[in-house]
């Protein structure tokens, strides 16, 4: 058995040759039956963020202004300078993150997943989605680990989500991947 962790999602396009009309997801301008859009959650709204430095900048000001005139207090300023950018950065680069979307489309014929990262880079997969196997599987470092495996590839899908959020995915794209394989 392979591991899941192996492969995630390999760029470029897709062969034409992993579906049964041979067009290519991504540039399709039908409708597909069923579409839904991941992103990873930030539960500090940029409001919050204001005040969450804005609080820090005052708690660490409280024992520089309570040494002010003592050699000491020149002394800790950097420290507290340097824990404010690094609180400052670590938030941002959170932020940043934040920006990355996974876009899971779904027609009779084709199943495509679109991951924009946060840099910019777009990676995609797509196959037939008859031959699609969904895998929830429980590992040591993720639990409810959620994979696609389809037209060669196996793609994890949802990192970010929580254990229940990708069980529910998982759950409803095998409810609407099953409705397609029963419809004449």
């Amino acid at each position: 058995m392979t591991d899941p962790h192996e492969k995630k999602y390999a760029a470029g396009e897709p062969s034409p040759a992993a579906f049964a009309s041979g067009s290519d997801p991504f540039r399709r301008t039908d409708a597909p039956l069923w579409s839904v859009t991941l992103w990873p959650h930030r539960s500090l709204k940029p409001e919050g963020f204001r005040w969450l430095m804005g609080l820090s900048a005052a708690a660490m000001a409280l024992p520089i202004l309570a040494l002010a005139g003592t050699p000491a207090a020149p002394a800790l300023a950097p420290y507290a300078g340097a824990a404010l950018l690094a609180l400052w950065g670590f938030m941002r680069l959170s932020y940043r993150s934040g920006r990355l979307t996974e876009e899971l489309r779904l027609w009779p014929d084709a199943i495509a997943v679109e991951r924009r990262e946060p840099r910019g880079k777009v990676l995609r997969w797509a196959a037939n989605p008859y031959w699609v196997d969904i895998t929830l599987s429980d590992t040591r470092e993720i639990s409810r680990y959620l994979t696609l495996r389809g037209a060669g590839r196996r793609i994890e899908l949802g990192a970010f989500l929580t254990p229940e959020e990708r069980e529910a995915l998982a759950d409803e794209l095998r409810t609407r991947i099953a409705s397609l394989r029963r419809a004449p």
